[in-house]
């Protein structure tokens, strides 16, 4: 008998979820977050969750985390600052980046350019070459690597990154710069970019190796610091920290690799999203993860997530695998407010977050909230978190009536149109991943998790037509539980950048042979078990002269049986899919990745009991709430009793410990074998 523990920490909660891989059986929990020291809080829910289960933390096999840290030091500005090592002629590379501009016309004018990650100041250029084929044009000069150094260490540089020209097919320089450079600087760490992207196009080798050499020193502290906590609290399992592209990775490599978890904690809501879509035998689902500050989607086809080659933080977007999330400010804590200047509604992407929070929190808070406007219309009962958490209804009262008398309008109303527009700004985030992508949303289902996501889902689902919508069991601890039902993954990459006339199947096959060796040696170095470890592969495809690639998941039966023509055709359907055309010209394979995987732990669902369809033992009590413009009576059910088959009608509400399902007006509830509710249209 072994657990496993999945701690999600959030802006405004840190989520744990506790689970028994023997039996299935699991425990949940929900703290505030410390956004001072995230360890605090996690240490608390530990202590916490171990009680409810009655063990102690010793008995925890394996620590499985998403956390955000690597996020907030890129969107906060509080990076490391970095040493950039380059080859001579190239010192401006992080300045002259790309000549791309966000934003619509014009936006060249308004666009702020962000300030490089390594400042010019602090970016040196050495003597030596690397030519294209990869041998040596010239020699190294490590006398001028020492004396680069030295400017370097004399500037304090808290972090080193070396990107050499062509240093993605032949890395023996950079290998010989980083000898060097843990010598002369001895307490600060060395990244490389043939280790982070063994890939053409240097600007974005660079880019990603200098993201990486930024958040290293702060992930490392962190991680460093949580595991001696957890030592502390008697746990001695292992540690593991989620990727971006939702695969787990081992604690020592996302310490010298946290450029792969820029994105680790919106990924978690996706594989907990997909472990529940397993058990519930739905394939197809659109994820809306709400939390306190902000709303996270993905689209997941056939059980399989979007994921997509570039990390995106803010305005920085790095050439690392990652989950195809997208994220709107509109959470739980966004605040409501009417500028002057247009005298109209908005609402977000500002945030009362954890501290001071909703004023229905009663934590000090005073402006308007997405939370405070669920609070008056009923959506939200006064008690939460299991009874141990009282919200302050009067006070949510006042605070949506400031929204009221500016606009000149009633309560409820003002109340509404806080929830409507919020659901909008959803609406939109989900139409980004699946309209604009080529899906059609009516072929999905909607699963709304979070503190907040099952009181939206609901509302959001009639927007896009997706149905049925899906409050699944612990929404709001589901990140945790993505965390903890997930498996270990690593990829390499390599640049191959042939046409795909002169290239051969057998070609491909060798290369991927030897690229599969190095992902698997890796995961077994973590621990995992040869015989659990299995290997997939992408290549990336394009049109000759595009400037972009589409990414395909191929297998070595693929290209022996269906040959490099197999791949081509598979190319031209995803092409014609994603932008309504194909060309009448030569095709180019760009780029070549093996991704090795351990195995998806065996944790089945645990079933409820039946019941005949009639969730009266589950009624807490009748309830009025605001909704379709009148005050309505509806009822408030306790999810613990519900049974599987029970049938509720809307309006109601569903309570548990971590979140509430709001169930609308003309429309029914349904609870699935495992506990999940299905919403559907009268």
């Amino acid at each position: 008998m072994g657990y496993r523990l999945g701690v999600d920490v959030g802006g405004t909660f840190t989520d744990l979820l506790l689970l028994e891989t023997g039996s299935g059986a699991f425990w949940r929990h929900k703290t505030p977050s410390t956004p001072h020291d995230s360890s605090v809080g996690i240490l608390d829910g530990v202590t916490a969750i171990c009680a409810a289960a009655g063990i102690a933390p010793a008995a925890i096999d394996t620590f499985l985390h998403g956390t955000t840290v690597a996020t907030n030091a890129v969107l906060e500005g509080k990076g490391a600052r970095v040493g950039l090592v380059v080859t001579e002629g190239y010192r401006h590379i992080m300045q002259i980046a790309r000549s791309f501009v966000p934003g619509g016309l014009a936006g060249w004018i308004i666009w702020p350019k962000p300030q490089p990650l390594a400042a010019l100041e602090h970016t040196v250029t050495v003597k030596g070459r690397i030519g294209a084929d990869g041998a040596e044009v010239r020699p190294l000069d490590e006398a001028d690597v020492r004396r680069q150094l030295g400017v370097l260490k004399a500037a304090g540089v808290e972090a080193i990154t070396v990107s050499l020209i062509n240093a993605y097919v032949n890395g023996a320089h950079e290998a010989r710069i980083g000898a060097i450079a843990r010598e002369v600087l001895p307490d600060v760490p060395v990244s490389l970019s043939h280790e982070v992207l063994p890939e053409m196009q240097e600007y974005e080798r660079t880019l990603t190796t200098v993201a990486n050499a930024a958040v290293r020193p702060i992930v490392g502290k962190y991680v460093a610091n949580l595991r001696t906590r957890l030592a502390e609290a008697g746990m001695a399992g292992n540690l593991s920290l989620l990727r971006s592209d939702g695969g787990l990775m081992s604690a020592h490599k996302a310490e010298t690799q946290p450029v792969n978890i820029l994105m680790s904690g919106p990924a978690g809501g996706v594989t907990g999203a997909i472990w529940v879509g397993r058990n519930a035998g739905i394939r197809n689902i659109m994820t809306l993860d709400v939390g306190g500050t902000s709303t996270d989607v993905a689209l997941i086809e056939n059980l399989e997530p979007r994921r997509q080659r570039n990390t995106e933080v803010g305005h920085l977007s790095v050439r690392a695998s990652a989950l195809d999330v997208k994220t709107v400010g509109a959470g739980g804590g966004s605040i409501a407010y009417v500028p002057e200047l247009t005298g109209a509604l908005r609402v977000g992407p500002q945030s009362a977050g954890a501290v001071p929070g909703p004023v229905a929190y009663g934590k000090g808070g005073e402006a308007p909230t997405v939370t405070d406007a669920n609070v008056v219309l009923g959506y939200l009962p006064e008690n939460l978190l299991g009874g141990t958490f009282r919200l302050d209804r009067e006070g949510a009262r006042r605070a949506v009536q400031t929204i009221a008398d500016r606009l000149g309008i009633g309560l409820m109303e003002a109340a509404r149109g806080i929830i409507d527009i919020v659901n909008e700004n959803m609406f939109g985030a989900l139409r980004m991943i699946s309209v604009q992508q080529g899906y059609d949303p009516r072929h999905f289902a909607l699963m709304g998790f979070g503190g907040a996501g099952p009181l939206h889902v609901n509302a959001v689902a009639r927007l896009m037509g997706s149905w049925p919508a899906i409050s699944p069991v612990s929404p709001g601890v589901l990140c945790a539980l993505g965390d903890a039902t997930t498996r270990m993954r690593t990829e390499t990459a390599r640049s191959f950048s042939r046409m795909a006339a002169h290239t051969s199947a057998d070609d491909l096959i060798a290369i991927l042979d030897e690229m599969a060796s190095q992902t698997r040696a890796e995961l077994i170095a973590d621990g995992v078990p040869a015989s659990d470890v299995s290997s997939l592969f992408e290549v990336d495809v394009r049109y000759a002269g595009q400037a972009f690639e589409v990414p395909l998941t191929i297998t070595p039966d693929d290209l022996r049986r269906d040959g490099i023509a197999g791949i081509l055709r598979r190319f031209d359907a995803e092409h014609l899919r994603l932008f309504t055309f194909n060309m009448d010209t030569p095709h180019e394979i760009v780029n070549l990745r093996a991704v090795a995987l351990g195995q998806v732990p065996d944790l089945p669902a645990p079933e409820i009991a039946r019941g005949d369809g009639n969730p009266a033992a589950a009624l807490m009590r009748e309830h009025t709430m605001w909704m379709d413009g009148r005050e309505q009576t509806g009822a408030i059910y306790d999810r613990a009793r519900l049974r599987a088959g029970d049938v509720i009608a809307g309006p109601a509400i569903v309570c548990e410990m971590d979140s509430t399902t709001l169930i609308e007006t003309g429309c029914v509830a349904t609870v699935d074998h495992c506990g999940n509710i299905l919403i559907q249209p009268a």
